[in-house]
């Protein structure tokens, strides 16, 4: 990156970590105790980053599965995943260094993510990630998650910086469009969680290699 900026907007799923697997593992917890098909990892890291209700959704509406049992479904996925939040998951390479130089240097960082704070604050401290951020917002912290503008904003706001003066670091069209409808600028990772998008459609201002690009 040839600017740096005051403080860093960093999704979760897909960017910092990779959770698909214990994703996948709960969701098929959840499905076979419904009695139904289990779904491949390959296609979780295609539904991952709406939030675990429309995760769910997802799960059924390929299924062709009414949502009726929707609610019942979510409990047992949330059940098993909250005891399971990290058994497989890990940050993605560089993660940890470039974190520790950014904070070293100043920035101030925050989490902003569509997954639940019951799901997110005890996943950051199985990864021993918590320290390092300042901030997180997760997808029942404001009224609206994203591709909304609330997320970011309130981000920005706990951070006490103006919304030019940070980036946004992300993997999918969520976060391409909670970053643009807040006003900061962003950049996407190429192997994330993009629902199919190829990162160069995205529509970030630039996809880096390696998150030491921010550093």
């Amino acid at each position: 990156m040839n600017r740096r900026y005051r403080g860093y907007l960093f999704d979760l799923d897909g960017t910092l970590v990779d959770t698909a697997p214990d994703i996948n593992r709960a969701m098929n917890f959840a499905l076979t105790t419904a009695e139904l098909q289990p779904v491949s990892e390959a296609l979780t890291r295609h539904w991952v980053g709406h939030g675990s209700r429309v995760l769910m959704q997802q799960a059924l509406d390929h299924q062709a599965q009414p949502h009726d049992g929707l609610d019942a479904l979510l409990a047992d996925f949330i059940a098993y995943y909250e005891t399971h939040i990290a058994d497989h998951s890990r940050p993605y390479p560089a993660v940890e260094e470039a974190l520790l130089a950014l904070k070293s240097a100043g920035a101030g960082l925050a989490v902003v993510t569509n997954k639940l704070t019951r799901l997110s604050v005890p996943l950051l401290s199985a990864l021993h990630l918590t320290p390092l951020f300042d901030c997180i917002v997760c997808g029942d912290t404001t009224e609206r998650p994203k591709p909304a503008a609330d997320p970011a904003l309130h981000a920005c706001q706990v951070l006490s910086l103006p919304v030019d003066a940070v980036l946004f670091v992300g993997d999918s069209e969520t976060d391409v469009g909670c970053a643009r409808a807040a006003g900061c600028d962003v950049v996407c990772v190429p192997d994330g969680y993009n629902h199919g998008v190829l990162p160069a459609d995205l529509g970030a201002d630039a996809i880096i290699d390696s998150f030491m690009d921010l550093v």
